[in-house]
């Protein structure tokens, strides 16, 4: 099962180079493009005053973050909740030029650019021309936007993780995942994976219908009958009193 990271950042501006700084982190695991439902989200004082511009795209004030966790205080949880693996965000350049920015400040190791995925991307690929952020994603592929007036990390971390499936093929990839995993325990099922009920399953058919049905069988099926390659007692005669 491929486990992936859906993340997004709300921030005090556009540059951590100039001065901005990372003040939410927000996170979901998802599975083979499922959420699990486990989560990460946290709040962090940027030790510095909140733009205007930028407290109206997320809401969050100065005032609010003050007291909050530094971000070194989180970031081995936060390091500690991604692992390994892949980490997916919409304009991934972004984000992940605060969360190394903040990683590296406070000494911990960066996440390297090969282990992001840039929903942005994979959206101008598929839709070259059109506006792709990720209100608009969602809009086109009629995913609620109810959840949230403005921007939040953790709220647009679980829009995103749908706007993921749908740019990896939608419901039927999602529906191709199940049938995947119904094979799987079919085909253990067959191998004997699950074995045999400790208390059988009693007959509901007496044994005079149960030799009905096996001398039917083998008069007019003959060999061509299914019920013989699964060697079911049912077929076989009622024994003698």
């Amino acid at each position: 099962m491929a486990r992936e990271i859906i993340l997004d950042t709300e921030t005090t501006g556009f540059d951590p180079k100039t001065g901005d700084r990372l003040v939410e982190i927000g996170c979901i695991e998802v599975v083979d493009y499922m959420p699990t439902g486990r989560s990460f989200h946290e709040y962090c004082d940027p030790l510095r005053d909140m733009p205007a511009e930028a407290e109206k795209v997320h809401g969050l004030s100065a005032a609010f973050l003050t007291g909050k966790p530094k971000f070194h205080e989180i970031a081995d949880k936060f390091l500690e909740f991604v692992g390994d693996s892949v980490v997916v965000a919409h304009n991934a350049s972004f984000d992940r030029s605060f969360v190394n920015f903040e990683l590296e400040k406070c000494g911990r190791p960066p996440l390297p650019e090969e282990r992001w995925v840039d929903t942005l991307a994979m959206a101008k690929k598929r839709f070259p021309g059109m506006y792709n952020s990720l209100d608009a994603l969602c809009k086109r592929f009629k995913i609620s936007l109810d959840s949230r007036d403005k921007h939040g990390a953790l709220i647009d971390s679980h829009l995103l993780a749908e706007v993921y499936l749908e740019l990896q093929g939608g419901k039927e990839r999602a529906l191709e995942l199940t049938h995947a995993v119904a094979a799987t325990a079919v085909s253990a099922a067959r191998a004997g994976g699950y074995g045999a009920r400790p208390r059988p399953l009693p007959f509901r058919s007496t044994d005079a219908e149960r030799a009905v049905h096996a001398d039917w069988v083998k008069s007019t099926l003959k060999d061509k009958a299914v019920w013989l390659k699964f060697d079911l007692p049912e077929l076989a005669p009622p024994a003698a009193e």
